[in-house]
C-alpha cells in the first residue's frame, strides 16, 4: 500500500499546488490596485513576488533594495517623459523644490575652480546668525576636504541641506584673513520663494507692474497675491505677469493665480484621465483685478501649470500673451508614495484649456531622447527667430471666447510672437556667455569690490557707478586668461549686451534678484513689447 499511497500523495500534492498557486496567480494579477477615497491601494504583483523569490532563494546574497530601484525606474521609463520613479533617497530634494521651504544652512552659491564660493547669506536664516559672508570659500564640511573636480550642485545641496536642528561644521577661507575659520552651524528652515522680483516700471506716465513667478510651489499663490497687492499700493493700474523659464508645480497655485482675474464663471483648466474623473475648474467670481489690463510673457521653458495660467488667461481673452511658444506639457502626474520612502510620480490625466484644447506636444512611450530633443529641433529650423517657422501636432480648430483661432498639440503660441534678437551677437560674446565666464568674472568682480559696492542701496545708482568704471577691458583680459583670443571687431559690436550683463551679475550680488531684475528687463526686447502695449 505504501507503495502507490506516496507517490499517490505526492501526485495529489503537486496538483493542488499548482491548481492554488494559479489560483493566487489570477487574484495577485486582476487586485493589483485599486482606486478608493481618493487614495491608490496595492495589490501584490507578479514582480513582487519575483523579486521576494530573488530574495530569499537566489543562490547569493543581492542587493533587493538597488534592484529594485533599477527595476522600477526602467519600468516608469517606457512610460510618457513626464512620469518618474524617485528613490527614497532623492525624495526629500525633489519634493523640496515646490514645498514652501526646506531645512538648510541658508546660503546661494556658486562652484569656481573646484571650490564652493557663497555668492549670498539669506537674510534671517542660519548663516548669518554665525556670522557667515557673502564671498566666504566653503574648504571643509565637518573636518572633511571640500573641494575639487568632482564638486557639483547636486553633492552641495545634499551636504549643506539636512533635518532641522542638525548642526554642520564648516571650514570657511575668507579674503584678509589668514587662517581659516571654522562655523558650527545649526539647520533651519529656509523659505523657498516663487516670486522672483516685484517691480514698478513706469512708461507715458503709466504705472506698470511687473511680477516675475519662477515656480509653483504650495507658497506660490500667497506670494503673487502679496506681490500684487504691493505693486496696487504703489500704484500700479496694469500688470505684467513674467512666467518665462517657468516650468510649472502645482496645477492648483495656478487655479488659485488665474481666478483673480477672471470673471465669475469662466473656464480655468478642466482635466480627466482613464481613472481619473472629470475636474473642472471655473472663476468663482471673487478675484480682486479682474478688470486690469494684463500681460503674460512666456518662452520655450514656460511648461505645465505656467501654460495653465497662459491658456487660461488666452481663451478667455483676459490678457494679450507676448513671447514664444511655451514648451507643450499638458499632462497631469499624481505622486504616490511607497512604503519604503520612495515615490512614483505618474500621469494619471491630461487638461485642457478653456477652449478645449491639449497643448502637449507629441511624444511616444519610451522615448525621452527624441522628446528632450525636440526643443532643438525648434531652435534648428528657426522657431526662436521667426512665428513663419512653427507648426502644430492638432489641425483642429479651437476658439477663444471672442472667436480667436488658437492652436493645440504643442504648446502655447503667444499673441504677439517676439523672436530673439541676434543683432549685437558675435562669436566672442557667444563663447564668453556660453562658457559662464560672464557670470565667474562678476563674482571675482563683486569679491574684489565688495566694500565699495556694498554701500549702494538701489540698483539704479550700482548702476551708474558701475559704468563709470568701463569693466570691459577687465573683462577681456579675464577672458583671454580663460582662453578665449580678443577680437576687437567683436568686442565693439557686442559691448552694449556684455555691459548690460556683467553690471546685471554684479548688481545681482550685491542687491540680489531685486536689484538684478529690474535692470535686466529694462532692455529685454519681450518686455518692452509688453510696454509699449500696456503704455497705449
Amino acid at each position: 500500500m505504501k507503495k502507490y499511497i506516496f507517490p499517490t500523495l505526492t501526485v495529489l500534492g503537486v496538483a493542488l499546488g499548482i491548481i492554488l498557486g494559479m489560483a493566487l496567480s489570477q487574484q495577485a494579477n486582476a487586485q493589483r490596485i485599486t482606486y478608493q477615497n481618493g487614495q491608490w491601494h496595492f495589490e501584490q504583483s507578479k514582480v513582487d513576488r519575483l523579486l521576494q523569490l530573488m530574495e530569499s532563494a537566489y543562490v547569493d546574497d543581492l542587493d533587493i533594495d538597488s534592484i529594485t530601484d533599477e527595476a522600477m525606474t526602467e519600468l516608469v521609463h517606457k512610460l510618457d517623459p513626464h512620469s518618474a520613479y524617485i528613490p527614497k533617497e532623492d525624495l526629500e530634494m525633489v519634493n523640496s523644490e515646490l514645498a514652501g521651504s526646506f531645512s538648510g544652512i541658508g546660503v546661494q552659491f556658486t562652484i569656481q575652480q573646484d571650490t564652493v564660493r557663497i555668492v549670498a547669506v539669506i537674510p534671517g536664516g542660519p548663516s548669518e546668525g554665525v556670522g557667515v559672508l557673502a564671498g566666504d570659500k566653503i574648504v571643509t564640511v565637518d573636518d572633511s576636504t571640500f573641494v575639487g573636480k568632482k564638486m557639483n550642485n547636486e553633492k552641495v545641496m545634499k551636504t549643506l541641506r539636512g533635518p532641522k536642528d542638525t548642526q554642520v561644521k564648516l571650514g570657511i577661507l575668507r579674503a584678509g584673513v589668514k587662517e581659516p575659520l571654522s562655523f558650527t552651524i545649526t539647520r533651519g528652515d529656509i523659505p523657498v520663494t516663487s516670486v522672483d522680483a516685484k517691480f514698478i516700471i513706469v512708461s507715458k506716465g503709466q504705472k506698470i507692474g511687473f511680477i516675475r513667478v519662477n515656480k509653483f510651489s504650495e507658497t506660490t499663490y500667497q506670494e503673487f497675491l502679496s506681490a500684487l497687492a504691493e505693486l496696487q499700493f504703489k500704484g500700479a493700474t496694469r500688470y505684467i505677469i513674467d512666467l518665462r523659464e517657468n516650468s510649472g508645480g502645482y496645477m492648483e497655485q495656478a487655479i488659485r493665480m488665474s481666478n483673480e482675474f477672471l470673471q465669475r464663471g469662466e473656464m480655468i483648466v478642466y482635466s480627466q484621465g482613464k481613472a481619473y474623473p472629470r475636474y473642472e475648474a471655473k472663476a468663482d467670481g471673487t478675484g480682486r483685478f479682474k478688470d486690469v489690463k494684463l500681460v503674460v510673457l512666456i518662452d520655450n521653458f514656460s511648461a505645465s501649470a505656467s501654460e495653465i495660467f497662459a491658456g487660461a488667461m488666452q481663451d478667455n481673452d483676459r490678457a494679450t500673451i507676448i513671447g514664444r511658444r511655451s514648451f507643450g506639457k499638458g499632462l497631469v502626474q499624481q505622486q504616490m508614495p511607497f512604503e519604503d520612502g520612495s515615490a512614483v510620480r505618474l500621469t494619471v490625466a491630461r487638461y485642457y484649456t478653456p477652449s478645449g484644447r491639449c497643448i502637449q506636444k507629441p511624444y511616444t512611450l519610451g522615448d525621452q531622447e527624441d522628446y528632450e530633443r525636440e526643443l532643438i529641433d525648434r531652435y534648428e529650423h528657426g522657431e526662436f527667430y521667426s512665428a513663419d517657422s512653427i507648426h502644430f501636432a492638432d489641425t483642429t480648430t479651437y476658439r477663444t471666447k471672442a472667436g480667436r483661432i488658437v492652436h493645440g498639440g504643442g504648446g502655447i503660441m503667444p499673441d504677439v510672437f517676439v523672436g530673439r534678437d541676434t543683432t549685437l551677437n558675435t562669436p566672442w560674446y557667444n563663447i564668453c556667455v556660453n562658457m559662464a565666464y560672464t557670470y565667474q568674472f562678476a563674482y571675482k568682480y563683486t569679491d574684489e569690490h565688495r566694500k565699495e559696492l556694498a554701500r549702494f542701496e538701489d540698483w539704479q545708482e550700482l548702476e551708474k557707478y558701475l559704468l563709470k568704471q568701463d569693466i570691459i577691458p577687465q573683462f577681456v583680459a579675464f577672458a583671454k586668461d580663460k582662453g578665449v583670443e580678443p577680437n576687437q571687431e567683436q568686442i565693439a559690436k557686442s559691448r552694449p549686451l556684455m555691459t548690460r550683463l556683467l553690471n546685471a551679475y554684479i548688481v545681482r550680488n550685491i542687491l540680489g534678484d531685486e536689484g538684478f531684475f529690474p535692470l535686466f528687463e529694462r532692455d529685454d526686447e519681450i518686455t518692452k513689447k509688453a510696454v509699449e502695449l500696456l503704455s497705449r
